[in-house]
């Protein structure tokens, strides 16, 4: 198994847009430095059993925080964080 969580760590990088996502998808009004310091700690916080390449993309899936962040595995840019429905969570 790779080992994504430190190359993620060290690597992570936004798009202008992902912010506002990021605030609409969690109902949260944050700015950009707060958004990148909670994506950090979920990211720091996770697992890495919890990391699953799929395609392009990594998703990393944080049922303590409830939610799951879809990052480009090979720009290491965060794409999108959603909530994790209660379905989902009884399942990981």
């Amino acid at each position: 198994m790779t080992n994504y969580k430190n190359e993620i760590l060290k690597n992570i990088c936004y798009t202008d847009l992902v912010y506002g996502r990021i605030n609409k998808k969690l109902n949260i009004e944050l700015p950009k430095e707060e958004i990148e310091k909670m994506i950090y700690e979920i990211i720091e916080q996770t697992d890495i059993t919890k990391f699953q390449k799929t395609g392009k993309n990594i998703y990393i899936t944080n049922n303590y925080r409830n939610v799951i962040l879809t990052i480009n595995s090979y720009t290491n840019r965060i794409i999108t964080v959603n909530r994790l429905n209660k379905k989902t969570t009884k399942n990981h």
